[in-house]
């Protein structure tokens, strides 16, 4: 683990996509077009977004000692991610996820998450050592309060990159807020924090202004089906979607948020890392289920659409 650029504090689960061209109302049937079993789960997409990127990354998450287990493991492992830091409970099966996918590129997720595949605040002071040497850490807000709380004192205590992923708990969120350096926040989660959605590069901007106003550095507010709002201390920027047809929005804020980590930690400018990475979220749409795929071509690519706009 030593030289890690980055530790993904979140969930690791079995991914299973499938693509109908409707889905059956009750007693309904419906054929598979396509489907794929994937690592998934936000903090395994975040990783592989990462590994994709060239960067050094390791996962803190929690797996079964099941067969299943096994294999999200040897599937991380090949991705190139560290998976030393990545708990085997007993007694669990391994989280599951099921994506379903129709022609209109509208999701539905079944989600069989059992408790104890969540991180408890014992599991992440376990891993401080983990946690102190890596550049990032990346915390996603799915996890427990005190688990996420615990992640993110311990970077902040060793001067760590602490980016936070979605809204925090109302009953510690202030306290995470201040311990952030990054907040990123789709739109539903904007409302739960600043009282209603963006719902255009104006109130997106604002909403970013306010969240900055909490403790962060730079807050990333997405305005659903527009754009996406940065905003900094001494500036702020609106980039708006790519015109990329879309099959699956899951995995494109895992995406955005593993190349807005990478961006910073190259030192890019805001400007330059805010399209970084909506580039990678929309590298990411034009495919089934969350699993990244961002290869340099398709960044490019992305980022000439970008420009275009």
């Amino acid at each position: 683990m030593a030289g890690l650029d980055a530790l993904v504090v979140g969930q690791v689960c079995r991914d299973l996509v499938l693509l109908v061209d409707e889905v059956p109302g009750p007693s309904g049937t419906a054929p598979v077009r396509r489907r794929r079993e994937l690592l998934g789960g936000k903090g395994a997409n975040q990783a592989v977004g990462l590994a994709q990127l060239g960067v050094r990354v390791g996962l803190l998450g929690v797996v079964g000692e099941d067969e299943v287990g096994d294999r999200l493991l040897g599937q991380a492992r090949s991705d190139g991610i560290d998976v030393a830091p990545v708990l085997r409970r007993a007694g669990t099966p391994s989280a599951l996820i099921v994506d379903v996918v129709d022609a209109q590129a509208r999701w539905r997720y079944l989600e069989d998450i059992p408790e104890a595949t969540l991180l408890t605040e014992a599991d992440v002071t376990g891993a401080a050592e983990a946690l102190s040497a890596a550049r990032a850490v990346l915390v996603q807000l799915q996890q427990p309060l005190p688990a996420a709380l615990a992640a993110a004192r311990c970077a902040r205590t060793t001067g760590r990159l602490v980016v936070l992923d979605g809204a925090p708990d109302p009953a510690g969120g202030l306290e995470l807020l201040a311990l952030a350096d990054v907040l990123r926040a789709d739109a539903r989660e904007v409302g739960l924090l600043v009282g209603d959605p963006p719902t255009d590069a104006v109130s997106g901007l604002r909403a970013g202004r306010e969240l900055l106003k909490r403790g962060p550095s730079l807050a990333a507010v997405e305005v659903a089906g527009v754009g996406n709002a940065f905003v900094w201390p001494d500036g702020e920027v609106f980039v708006p979607l790519s015109d990329t047809p879309t099959v699956d929005t899951t995995g494109a804020g895992d995406a955005f948020v593993a190349a807005l980590t990478v961006g910073l930690l190259r030192g890019d400018p805001y400007e330059h890392v805010a399209r970084y990475a909506v580039a990678a979220a929309g590298a990411t749409v034009g495919q089934p289920g969350g699993r990244p795929a961002l290869t340099p071509e398709a960044i490019d690519a992305q980022l000439a659409r970008l420009a275009a706009r």
